[in-house]
């Protein structure tokens, strides 16, 4: 039993992010989505993902029943709570598993014997550095996941126990649901809720899953990061997400790349831009400086006469561009620091050189429209 809240005040078609034509197979769809992203055994980093779960479960509950949507349309919130409508969710763990992991008996479409079924996909994000983008490293990521029982290897039957058919239903995998609507009684084929539409069931349920043939896990993996990999960039594992029910084939898992800033570059494509400081007289007078590279330290030498925001160039010293075998470079901006907090001495000897200074000295070769964009960073 799912333990729902009962407030009723918000638009369940909102709520499930449908429209109000909505048809059934709509309203499964939006609700598997918001199950399999709002369970609380998966989205755990969410404090709001329980709650948020169970108005969507209030939401299903009323919107697939067709008698109780019919008064909801007509009447709305009030209308279902004068007719004594409470919510109490699914009724059973077995609704919230196939909810969220796709059952045959919510989500087959046309309530029948089901067959093979692929698992659902998975996404988990991982999170490196700037310099483990740039080489390539391995990852170890863990996650929940459903996998198949290794007890009774996913036929939900104790192991040396057999399989029989579902007394239930009769073998057929479904039953026949008649709804009181405004308009009638209305008549429809479900999935069998107690085999879930295979028409078998074990005489003696694995210990191990519930026999559902599958469990939740937590799994662990190695994912190997190319080099040259972008913050945003997805890396699919095939195989590697929820098992498929039936001997269906597992889902994909999908690694989100995030990395984190480097406080010394900026990422331009595979370029790498890095701004040095440099003092005023030796922008002037040229010198050789360290730079930040991936690779550690790196010498460059600035030319006499560097002027503020000019940009020098070490080439191949960016990031690898990804599985092309070749690197960017690194943008290296200078930024002409000018001396504060002078000595007399010193004072002395910059009151010299500018009397010194003619227009020779201080003529650049820029027009205006190259100073605006120097300015600018254009």
């Amino acid at each position: 039993m799912v333990a729902v809240s009962s407030d009723l005040s918000r638009d369940f078609y909102e709520i499930l992010g449908i429209g109000r034509d909505a048809g059934e197979a709509e309203i499964k769809k939006a609700f598997r989505k918001l199950a399999r992203e709002l369970h609380p055994d998966v989205n755990s980093h969410d404090p709001e993902a329980e709650d948020k779960f169970k108005r969507a479960a209030e939401a299903y509950e009323v919107l697939s029943d067709p008698e109780r949507r019919a008064t909801y349309d007509r009447y709305g919130a009030e209308g279902l709570r004068n007719g004594g409508y409470q919510p109490t969710g699914f009724g059973s763990f077995s609704d919230i598993f196939d909810a969220f992991f796709g059952g045959a008996d919510m989500f087959g479409g046309g309530g029948g014997r089901s067959g093979p079924a692929q698992g659902g996909d998975l996404a988990v994000n991982a999170t490196i550095d700037l310099a483990a983008a740039a080489t390539g490293a391995p990852v170890e990521l863990s996650y929940d996941a459903v996998v198949r029982c290794e007890v009774c290897h996913g036929n939900g039957a104790e192991p040396g126990t057999p399989i029989e058919t579902c007394e239930r239903c009769g073998g057929s995998g479904q039953l026949r649901a008649v709804s009181r609507t405004p308009f009638g009684q209305v008549v429809r084929a479900v999935a069998c809720d107690t085999c879930h539409g295979d028409g078998r069931v074990p005489r003696q349920p694995c210990t191990a899953c519930a026999g559902r043939g599958r469990k939740v896990e937590r799994v662990t993996v190695s994912v190997d990061v190319p080099a040259g990999i972008a913050d945003g960039q997805r890396i699919r594992l095939s195989g590697r997400g929820h098992a498929g029910e039936q001997g269906g084939p597992p889902g994909d898992l999908y690694v989100l790349i995030r990395v984190r800033e480097d406080e010394r570059f900026v990422r331009d494509g595979d370029d790498l831009v890095t701004v040095v400081e440099v003092a005023a007289p030796h922008a002037a007078l040229g010198t050789t400086i360290e730079v930040p590279t991936l690779d550690g330290p790196h010498e460059l030498e600035i030319p006499a006469g560097t002027q503020p925001n000019d940009t020098l160039m070490l080439r191949g010293k960016g990031m690898p561009a990804l599985r092309r075998g070749r690197h960017g470079d690194l943008r290296v901006v200078v930024s002409v620091v000018i001396p504060r907090r002078l000595s007399h001495e010193q004072r002395d000897l910059l009151e010299q050189l500018a009397g010194t200074l003619s227009d020779e000295n201080l003529r650049s070769d820029e027009g205006v429209l190259g100073k605006l964009k120097r300015a600018f960073g254009a």
